[in-house]
């Protein structure tokens, strides 16, 4: 993980296109918020975000929902500084 830049995401347009096609989700719901995420902040997006987005779309979709609203809080894996500062700016879009 990188802290200090967000080049290898944003020079590569692949990686860009790789975590868009990701976000898209069974659910309605969840589909709707990580686009509109992606849509104002994508370009902005550090490393250490690129990395906890990618963790949370791992998870099933009823599982990411229930951290996007608040529901649950990451446990496990999940528990690291970087995913809850992402989490905290979807519950904010």
């Amino acid at each position: 993980m990188s802290t200090d830049n967000n080049r290898s995401h944003q020079q590569d347009p692949a990686n860009r296109a790789r975590l868009r096609w990701r976000s898209r989700r069974g659910l309605l719901e969840n589909d709707l918020i990580l686009t509109r995420f992606l849509d104002a902040h994508e370009t902005e997006l550090t490393d250490d975000e690129v990395d906890a987005l990618t963790r949370l779309l791992d998870l099933s979709d009823n599982a990411l929902m229930d951290l996007v609203l608040a529901r649950s809080e990451p446990e496990g894996e999940l528990d690291l500084p970087h995913v809850h500062a992402l989490l905290g700016r979807l519950r904010r879009a």
